[in-house]
């Protein structure tokens, strides 16, 4: 069938391409970067995805010169995929000392049909730390930023386009124009794929995996995994098909209950809950690192699951194990060829890749986004309030409460400061790290903190600023207490404890019943609560381990990119007062980091 072809040369979004084509209607295809020309002649065109390596390493993924040179098909390098073009043809890519993380203002210079009823000044998503500083014989510049002169180039002539951004996240504001404008009138592809009912297609590959067999579904109450267990639900018998619950002490408050009593409202058959919070929390006595968290915590879910199913069913080992898993799961946690693993999610651990070789791993939605998951939840008939729910990690408040082996002060940093300083605002460096994802790779940074009197414009263009500039931090917070002194803040040692997950649930408590009162939970993806252990001597504990809460609020779509959530700052100060009530917190502040460079968790 023709389409589109997209080689995957390890970036976090390929698969965002490949549905953003499909998206417009045409057929698009994942293939490996060593797919030789032949192959890709059946196609309309050819698209390089973005990658996290760099064309200067020897071991960075290539696709076959060939494809530049004999193919005669269009192709569209995005990211990655520019510079790979540049260095094949002859033109000079460099590390550059100024990166570009988020959003940045996107100027056209050349009208050409890839930007044909695209405004001249618009904003794009930016994600690359090597650029293109000259370009091949036969290119001329389409569009630049203010940190890139060659933010789209081409060779008009041959069809070869390459662009530094990427069109295909949501924050792109003509993304969608740019890459139909290059499917249709670059490529002249048909909009001719229409595929059949997903629900039907994708109960009769349940009916084909499971065969037979007795398929047990690990169930956590969010939307992925209620969606994929209903999809099993339809597609298999009752005495075929049993959910296990595991309650492992990382829920929120009253969690557990809310989502008993909503299985039994949509009539999901044989769940049962298994509380092992104790089992789970003994786990994670000594864990500071925030993959090994997850490292332990995954193989736990397992072998909590592998004993249930002995105690059932004996010597009959005649079972499939079902999961929610959705495909960002799979991507960051570096499931697709030369891809960074950003963090490992807890259902992409090595025990599930050997359940996966011996075929007794069920995912339906694993080729799923989101949104998608939701749509498909809507037509399964599922309530709104299970469809429409924030998504909630598996390692649950585990990766949501940091922890640390040391004591340090918060550290001056003069540029971030002198950043700071010209919105009238301070800065810190915090010597504590958080995970985020940055040109494609996973990054553990620093986060700085400002503070001062600002509004939301002024916070979003300083944390880009800060990313952007120092490469030693990946987020930035802003502290909502306006007597904030630098020299007072400590970074102290604490573990995963139940008292401080105790503390964590009060918190993000109060905070979504704010957002409740206010009208706005369902504005918002994702709403992650944060404890980390940073102290304020100069507060009221001055003497005691005092904690710091994180508000993570987020827009977003699909998870793979986001933006921090611009919420009201007199209700974001409402919920920092009615915490700081809490007997440990000294400090309230608010998370004003996109996606990338951090991550929307914070492990």
């Amino acid at each position: 069938m023709p389409g589109i072809a997209v080689l995957d040369l390890g970036g976090q979004y390929c698969h965002l391409i490949a549905r953003r084509v499909r998206d417009l209607g045409v057929f698009s295809d994942i293939l490996p970067s060593d797919t030789e020309v032949e192959t890709l002649r059946h196609f309309d065109g050819v698209i390089l995805s973005g990658g996290p390596g760099s064309v200067s390493e020897p071991d960075a993924p290539r696709v076959p010169q060939t494809v530049l040179t004999d193919l005669g098909k269009p192709v569209l390098g995005i990211c990655y995929g520019q510079q790979l073009i540049t260095d094949l043809l002859g033109g000079t890519v460099i590390r550059e000392h100024v990166r570009e993380y988020g959003l940045a203002s996107l100027s056209i210079i050349e009208p050409d049909l890839l930007f044909q009823d695209v405004p001249s000044d618009s904003m794009a998503w930016m994600s690359h730390g090597d650029t293109v500083t000259s370009l091949p014989r036969g290119f001329r510049r389409l569009a630049k930023t203010e940190t890139c002169d060659f933010a789209a180039v081409a060779d008009v002539d041959k069809r070869i386009y390459g662009i530094q951004f990427h069109p295909e996240v949501t924050h792109t504001q003509h993304g969608m124009a740019i890459l139909s404008n290059f499917v249709f009138h670059i490529c002249h592809a048909q909009p001719t794929w229409n595929p059949a009912s997903l629900k039907d297609k994708l109960i009769e590959q349940i009916r084909a995996t499971a065969a037979g067999r007795k398929v047990y579904f690990l169930v956590s109450g969010g939307v992925d995994s209620n969606v994929a267990y209903a999809l099993c639900a339809q597609a298999l018998p009752p005495d075929q098909l049993e959910g296990l619950y595991v309650d492992t002490g990382f829920m929120r408050k009253n969690e557990s209950e809310q989502l008993r009593l909503a299985f039994e409202r949509i009539g999901l058959p044989n769940i049962r809950i298994i509380d092992d919070s104790q089992r789970f929390l003994d786990a994670m006595q000594d864990a500071i690192d925030p993959e090994e968290k997850r490292q332990r915590i995954g193989p736990l879910f397992i072998e909590i699951q592998q004993e249930l199913v002995s105690a059932m069913e004996n010597e009959n080992h005649n079972w499939v194990l079902g999961q929610g898993t959705i495909y960002p799961d799979t991507i960051e946690s570096g499931g697709t060829a030369g891809a960074e693993v950003i963090k490992t999610h807890h259902n992409r651990v090595p025990m599930i890749a050997e359940l996966a070789a011996q075929n007794r791993l069920l995912e339906p939605l694993q080729e799923f986004y989101k949104d998608e998951v939701r749509a498909l939840g809507q037509a399964l008939g599922l309530p709104p309030d299970l469809v429409n729910r924030h998504p909630f990690p598996g390692p649950g408040l585990a990766i949501r409460t940091l922890c640390s082996d040391r004591h340090a002060k918060a550290m001056p940093h003069g540029g971030i400061d002198g950043i700071c300083r010209e919105f009238g605002l301070h800065g810190c460096v915090l010597p504590l790290k958080s995970v985020g994802v940055q040109g494609d790779n996973r990054s553990y940074k620093n986060v700085a903190m400002i503070s001062g009197v600002a509004v939301l414009e002024t916070l979003s263009q300083v944390s880009t600023r800060i990313t952007n500039g120092y490469k030693d931090v990946n987020r930035v917070v802003y502290c909502l207490d306006a007597a904030i002194d630098f020299k007072a803040l400590r970074v102290h040692d604490a573990l995963l404890t139940s008292e401080r997950l105790d503390v964590l649930r009060e918190a993000d408590a109060i905070a979504h019943q704010l957002l409740h009162a206010h009208g706005l939970e369902h504005q918002l993806w994702q709403f992650p609560v944060v404890l980390i252990p940073v102290s304020h001597g100069a507060g009221r504990r001055s003497e005691s381990k005092g904690e710091t809460v994180i508000l993570r609020p987020v827009y977003s779509v699909d998870g793979m990119t986001a933006e921090f959530a611009k919420l009201p700052l007199p209700l974001l100060r409402e919920m920092a007062r009615a915490i700081c009530q809490l007997p440990t917190i000294d400090l309230v502040c608010f998370d004003v980091s996109n996606k990338p460079p951090a991550t929307i968790e914070w492990e």
